[in-house]
């Protein structure tokens, strides 16, 4: 959606054969997988830096014991 934006105000086509990083770089705009990472890391540090008993850091250090069943799920 985002670079469909993007093609869109620079008013190009996917017939132009222009590249998605060449229509970023014009606009000066970061991909959001890049965006996110940077998010899910401040998240990761605020989460360190928070409580030793809160949820959160709990939820972090949590271990599953035990395994899955192997293949789909049995329907109830």
């Amino acid at each position: 959606m985002e670079t469909k934006m993007l093609r869109w105000t620079a008013g190009v086509t996917r017939m132009d054969r222009i590249r998605n990083d060449v229509i970023r770089q014009k606009f000066g705009v970061a991909p959001i997988a890049d965006k996110m990472g940077d998010v899910r890391l401040r998240w990761y540090g605020h989460v360190l830096r928070g409580k030793e008993d809160s949820v959160r850091k709990i939820g972090l250090n949590f271990e599953v014991v035990g395994k899955r069943s192997r293949g789909r799920p049995k329907q109830r």
